[in-house]
């Protein structure tokens, strides 16, 4: 008889653990780990899920945002960076803050919310800016800053001074502190990347990292005596987010590459800390232990997701580690607190011939003995598409390249693979209770190269063709002729087909598979256009455009400077005549990895039977499903964790290039997604759309 009542207990406990489940921070929590210990949707039951709710935000376009969930209020961002809050559990909005002057914001993966008994925020980034606004209004906090917003260039030096500077990811909480990643330019007149720490509650800068060491500093001599002034030099920027365990409050902060990109003449030495991830103290930014995965890269091989943290089992014993999945699809993993691998790595020889002149490639690169590789390290002659309509043609191109893992790029056609988009790619791997890491990977390879300077240098070339050589060369061509059947469309005729204001406008918001260049100001994309429309800069009436008083995405005297030096830096997809990756399937694939014994568990194709170019993470749950969207066919999918068997499936209004979130309501679990398009190609889309057990 007393059978029930403990049942009863037990029903009412685990509703109440699933009614105070959130999803407090991006990806889930401290560790990024993607991981929900919700059980209520199981493989047995997933194919029960039905839409609870759709949220329009009005702003189509592709949104990248892994929503938050505190106290039953979704905090998220649309494609422009609008920031909104609603009822998590209908849908209904709440607020939502639009900057005034900034429709055109840039994509963000998610907002951070901080809290002290009744004061709390919500923070995040617009351009330059980080705000903090009213959790439960949206209206900004006067006293945060000026005005409710303080400036990302705050630490950085006059170096940093009118140079681009923005941030795609949320910061991370520690205490009283938002620990802050950045977006910085690619080229030569980039800012430095340091990393800074910000007063919740005031905005005052607390701390700085730098990145690019001053004298005197850890890692000044691998770089020029200079390069701390920004001269020729800039980057090892945090961009893809960071994670915290905060019980020993340490920071863990994978930075990108140095730059320039593809050309490391005027940076010689192993340039610490790009590439590198940083186990910092919390609290005052003090290093603690370090790992370089490119030394001296010239690959653009930043690393693009947080670390993962989770328990494993080595000799024996429990393990608090940090894993990190890398471009080049490796994962490397450590000890959290000390730092030490817990596979071996080992310093493999890199090639140093095809290495343009003044260059000094690194000459060995480091590679983890475990796991093997989730992504294709090398391509051949047999591993060329056998479907492909030009075979013939692809075959006859591919003996012309430079091949090889970490060969130096040059005037001649080098082929990466993986791709410059991964292997891993900014929407990171999952982890679950187990240690087993669960990562998506790209598969495409990619063509890089120095392109010869025509004769005259730079220096002779317009502003809109110095401008279209950067941003526009690696899709279009050269020649502008793009390549139509990979749905990257000719600019030759472009007057004829759409209006010029059209096409300046076009340059911010993006369509199809272009992307938005938030950072482009308006002189840059007239300049842009009056390349294109032939009109040498000048508008439509042929008046001349003023150029700007500060350029905040592109110092044109440095690109010149540059490309006088060492070419256009171009990087295209090795794709067939029918717009297909030039390497046989799978093209994209789903990978669950024992780290505790270093073996994969299983691997499969993402995006059908022959894979597919992905954006966006995995979400594993304790219900046992690991939860993907990531692909241009607009399909949210279920696996099962263990076997990777497909289970659930399901059509999206839009395709979903952002990382799923659950939490639970009153004790139903939720399922959310960010579905809008407008990547690969995809149809653009507004919505966020819920699913619950009916």
């Amino acid at each position: 008889m007393t059978l029930y009542p403990c049942l009863f207990f037990l029903v009412l406990a685990a509703s109440l653990t699933i009614r105070a489940a959130d999803w407090p921070e991006y990806l889930g929590g401290p560790s990024r780990a993607c991981f929900s210990p919700l059980d209520q949707i199981t493989t047995a039951n997933v194919a029960r899920l039905r839409v609870a709710w759709e949220f329009h935000s009005g702003d189509a376009g592709q949104t990248q945002c892994n929503a938050i969930v505190v106290d039953g209020v979704l905090y998220g961002s649309t494609a422009t960076n609008q920031i909104f809050a609603l009822d998590a559990a209908t849908g209904r909005e709440l607020w939502r803050y639009v900057e005034p002057g900034h429709e055109f914001g840039s994509n963000q993966r998610g907002v951070t919310f901080w809290s002290a008994g009744d004061d709390q925020r919500v923070l995040f980034n617009i351009d330059e800016w980080l705000y903090a606004v009213d959790a439960r209004t949206g209206r900004k906090i006067p006293g945060f800053g000026e005005g409710g917003r303080v400036s990302l260039r705050a630490g950085l030096g006059e170096s940093a001074k009118d140079k681009w500077v923005t941030c795609s990811s949320p910061g991370t909480i520690f205490e009283n502190l938002i620990i802050m990643p950045s977006r910085v330019g690619e080229l030569g007149d980039a800012a430095p990347g340091h990393v800074q720490a910000f007063d919740v509650r005031t905005g005052k800068l607390a701390w700085v990292f730098r990145t690019i060491p001053e004298p005197g500093e850890f890692g000044y001599e691998t770089w020029p005596p200079d390069a701390h002034r920004n001269i020729d030099t800039g980057g090892a920027n945090c961009w893809a987010g960071m994670a915290i365990d905060r019980a020993r409050g340490i920071v863990f902060v994978p930075t990108g590459s140095a730059a320039p990109d593809f050309w490391g003449g005027a940076r010689r030495g192993d340039n610490l800390f790009a590439n590198c991830l940083l186990a910092l103290d919390a609290r005052t930014g003090r290093r603690r232990w370090h790992f370089q995965f490119v030394h001296h890269d010239i690959w653009d091989r930043d690393l693009p997701t947080p670390p993962t943290l989770l328990t494993v089992t080595h000799g024996g014993r429990r393990i608090d580690a940090v894993a990190q999945v890398t471009k080049s699809g490796h994962v490397f993993l450590f000890n959290r607190e000390t730092g030490a691998a817990l596979f071996p790595i080992e310093e493999k020889p890199a090639p140093q011939a095809g290495a343009l002149d003044g260059e000094t490639p690194a000459p060995t690169q480091p590679v983890p003995a475990r796991p093997a590789p989730f992504a294709r390290q090398e391509m051949t002659e047999a591993d060329l598409n056998p479907l492909a309509p030009n075979h013939a043609q692809l075959l006859a191109e591919f003996r012309t390249f430079l091949r090889g893992a970490w060969q130096p790029i040059s005037r001649q056609p080098t082929l990466i693979v993986p791709g410059l988009q991964g292997g891993a790619e900014w929407g990171g791997a999952a982890a679950d209770e187990r240690g087993v890491l669960y990562v998506n990977s790209n598969e495409l390879p990619y063509v890089a190269q120095l392109s010869a300077v025509p004769q005259g240098g730079a220096g002779g070339l317009t502003r809109g063709q110095r401008l279209y050589m950067f941003f526009c060369i690696a899709c279009h061509g050269p020649d502008k002729k793009g390549n139509p059947a990979g749905g990257m469309p000719s600019l030759v005729d472009l007057a004829a087909r759409v209006p010029r204001a059209d096409a300046v406008k076009l340059m911010t918001t993006g369509r199809n598979m272009m992307p938005g260049f938030t950072s482009l100001s308006l002189a840059d994309r007239e300049a842009i256009a009056g390349w294109l429309y032939g009109d040498d800069g000048h508008g439509a009436t042929g008046a001349p455009r003023a150029e700007p008083v500060r350029d905040s995405a592109f110092e044109a005297s440095a690109y010149a400077k540059f490309v006088d030096r060492h070419g256009y830096p171009a990087q295209r997809k090795f794709l067939d005549a029918a717009g297909n990756p030039a390497i046989k399937p799978p093209w994209g694939t789903l990978n669950a990895i024992d780290l505790n014994t270093g073996e994969f568990a299983w691997k499969i194709p993402l995006g059908g039977p022959d894979g597919a170019e992905n954006y966006g993470g995995p979400l594993v749950t304790a219900g046992g499903l690991v939860f993907i969207a990531a692909t241009k066919d607009a399909t949210l999918r279920a696996f099962d964790r263990m076997t990777g068997k497909l289970v659930w499936q399901t059509a999206l209004p839009a395709a979903a290039f952002a990382t799923p979130t659950t939490y639970a309501i009153g004790g139903k679990q939720f399922l959310v997604i960010a579905c809008g398009g407008g990547k690969l190609g995809a149809p653009r889309g507004d919505r966020y759309v819920a699913w619950a057990i009916e």
